[in-house]
């Protein structure tokens, strides 16, 4: 846990790692509580407005009961589990148990569709998956083609054959069970990256993991936690952001949290959540942030009362910083991270002043730094990539089955974000763009390879190009060029039955909010694609609209 001091520099220098030899996130995050009777854990409100509270005695009980269900129908140590659900209890008790049987788990966006979900779970030959009834069809449209899918389980709804039921499951099961063993350096789980330079590749984490995200959530909450902390997030527990920048540490700490799906984010309904039930501290992605600053005079109506707001994926700007201090009535801290190496560089309004623009500094723990193409750190001023020291708890074990891209991703003890940034002499990360073409849209960050994968799929389209382009609230929005085949007219009706087939197979937020149809593509001699020449020439279209 960080030390607090009066500065940055004290702060940093005190901290040091302590990880043990043996470590599991389940006996962390919910047993090691659970003799406290009746310690707070989860405050949980469904769509219907309806509440339920758990405490980690609770937490405990329920985790062992379906981790028993679990090994009954053969899931052993090592065996993969996707968890296909959104915010809610049954997620939370999915993950602790996998965590304690020494399973690996595969949290999964519960807007993908058949094409990203049959991906993932093919490729990390999961051997079960808890889903609920919202879901389940995805999966039985797909589990002819995942021949090593053994267990499917369901939160809810119309019993079905071969299909088991997760609260079934819970009231035959015993509350005993005894977790395994693990070392802090076993694998716990895979996240996939968003597929930047192809297929999605899966970052296989240890239990360490979440040890290492600790000083990276403590540092932004301005020294989490303290007496009367309160956490939510609207980011999905299937993304790092939900899961183990906010639930995760909470529950290390003992401190409560609050799980609430929107169906849609709503920066009115997320006011009243705040006041409603006291919440102290958020991780809150920009464009949630600038939905919310929309909303006039949010403290006539709510009373709110916040001590910190953390905030990542996108730079916040200086107009989001004073819109912090006049509504929340704090600093909004801003932090960096990726999945492979999270929550490495940050701001904490309390021992520093934050520089509108900038992401901060290297937080403690974590030695970050701006390297040339030999993994040289470059002088301070200097355009380079953002790159991370190892060994460190944080960082990822490899590339699931993919020994060439874990390879690449280092230089030397230098772990390679693709990130370009420039560092200050006073220690300030200044991002100023990527050496990929992820697009970063919302908070999600996506890759075009697998857009325009699902694309090519369509019987309309002969070729594609995918990238982000510039848009005020959102940072950047998918745009697709899109050549069409022989004697296909184009027109706004098979625009949105494109955006329609990407929206079913992949992900809502995947789909193009604009498509451009085109006679021809840039290209390289080699046939590859030039789409950084399609970025610049967006980029001017924009630049020369907004003047």
């Amino acid at each position: 846990m960080l030390e607090y001091g009066k500065t940055y520099n004290e702060v940093y220098r005190a901290f040091r790692w302590e990880i043990p030899e043996y470590y599991n996130i389940g006996i962390d995050i919910c047993d090691k509580w659970a003799p406290q009777q009746n310690r707070l854990a989860l405050i949980y409100e469904d769509k219907r407005g309806q509440v339920e509270q758990y405490t980690f005695r609770d937490l405990k009980r329920l985790s062992n009961k379906i981790a028993n269900g679990f090994k009954a129908y053969g899931i052993e140590q090592g065996d993969r589990v996707g968890i296909l659900l959104p915010q809610s209890p049954e997620t939370a008790i999915s993950h602790i148990a996998i965590y304690k049987i020494g399973a690996i788990a595969i949290p999964l966006f519960s807007l993908f569709g058949t094409d990203a979900l049959e991906y993932r779970l093919s490729n990390s030959e999961a051997k079960g998956i808890v889903t609920d009834e919202d879901n389940l069809h995805k999966i039985l449209e797909i589990r002819e083609k995942l021949p090593r899918l053994k267990v499917v389980m369901v939160t809810g709804g119309e019993r079905r054959q071969k299909v088991l039921d997760f609260w079934e499951l819970i009231e035959k099961g015993s509350e005993q069970f005894r977790p395994v063993k693990t070392r802090a350096d076993d694998p716990a789980l895979i996240i996939y990256t968003s597929g930047t330079t192809g297929p999605p590749k899966g970052a296989l984490h240890a239990h360490r993991v979440l040890l290492g995200h600790l000083p990276g959530m403590e540092f932004p909450h301005n020294f989490f936690p303290k007496k009367g902390d309160l956490f939510w997030t609207p980011a999905d527990w299937a993304w790092i952001g939900g899961l183990i920048d906010g639930l995760f540490p909470s529950w290390h700490h003992g401190i409560p949290v609050v799980a609430h799906r929107f169906k849609k984010f709503d920066p009115e309904e997320a006011f009243h959540l705040l006041a409603k039930y006291g919440i102290r501290n958020a991780f809150m992605p920009p464009t949630a942030l600038k939905m919310m600053r929309e909303v006039e005079n949010p403290r006539s109506r709510h009373d709110y009362d916040m001590r910190s707001i953390a905030s990542g994926g996108e730079t916040l700007g200086e107009g989001l910083l004073d819109w912090g201090k006049e509504a929340m009535g704090l600093t909004i801290n801003e932090f960096y991270g990726q999945t492979e190496c999270n929550l490495v560089v940050g701001n904490c309004s309390e021992v520093m002043k934050p520089r509108p623009g900038s992401m901060g500094r290297q937080i403690p723990g974590h030695r970050v730094d701006v390297v040339n193409d030999l993994g040289e750190v470059v002088p301070p001023g200097t355009l380079g990539e953002v790159a991370i020291k190892r060994p460190n708890p944080v960082m990822f074990l490899e590339y699931w089955k993919n020994i060439e891209a874990t390879r690449k991703k280092y230089v030397g003890d230098w772990l390679l974000t693709g990130d370009l940034a420039k560092k200050d002499e006073d220690g300030y990360f200044w991002f100023v763009g990527r050496q990929d073409d992820v697009i970063t849209s919302a908070g999600y960050r996506m890759g075009p390879a697998e857009i325009e994968d699902c694309l090519m799929k369509h019987p309309s389209v002969s070729m594609v190009a995918v990238i982000g382009s510039p848009d005020r609230l959102r940072t950047e929005i998918v745009k697709a060029f899109i050549v069409l085949k022989h004697g296909v007219i184009p027109g706004p009706d098979l625009e949105k039955e494109i955006n329609q087939y990407v929206k079913m197979r992949l992900a809502a937020h995947e789909y193009p909010r604009e498509i451009e149809f085109v006679n021809e593509l840039p290209m390289t001699t080699t046939g590859k694609i030039m789409r950084k020449e399609l970025k610049k020439l967006e980029i001017k279209r924009k630049s020369g609209n907004a003047r």
